[in-house]
């Protein structure tokens, strides 16, 4: 398994617009909506992708993540879903030509890296996408 770089973080965070957060709970508790809104705060577009629900942190919900609107280039897929759901993610991720999948803390599934690889995004697992943001935000350019 190729181990992702700071590099390629640093990266990815400084281009990135828009995060779809697959799981995304409208309870200020859990920690999918605690990463949500930091990033938000921090200038990304949450994109709640949660089959029942309306609206998260002022965003529209929608059920799945072929159900974005077109016009959405979502660039970073956050799920916080089980490891053994992952995988038909992953091809819906490709499918909607995201360019990362990110499994968070906690969550491994190799099949669901290499089908992020194979279909030419970058794989990230076992990670939070606040803590990363957090100790890379002094090397993103315009970014805090």
């Amino acid at each position: 398994m190729p181990d992702i770089q700071d590099q390629d973080l640093i990266t990815l965070l400084a281009q990135a617009r828009v995060i779809a957060v697959v799981g995304l709970s409208p309870k200020p508790d859990r920690a999918s909506f605690r990463v949500a809104e930091y990033m938000q705060q921090a200038g990304y577009r949450i994109i709640p992708v949660r089959p029942m629900g309306e609206e998260i942190l002022g965003e529209t919900c929608y059920p799945s993540l072929e159900e974005i609107p077109a016009g959405i280039k979502v660039d970073i897929v956050d799920l916080f879903r089980r490891a053994e759901e992952t995988p038909p993610l992953a091809e819906e991720a490709v499918r909607i030509g995201a360019r990362c999948l990110w499994l968070q803390s906690g969550i491994i599934n190799e099949e669901s890296m290499e089908t992020a690889r194979q279909g030419g995004l970058l794989a990230v697992q076992d990670r939070c996408l606040m803590v990363e943001h957090r100790r890379l935000a002094s090397q993103l350019p315009g970014r805090s």
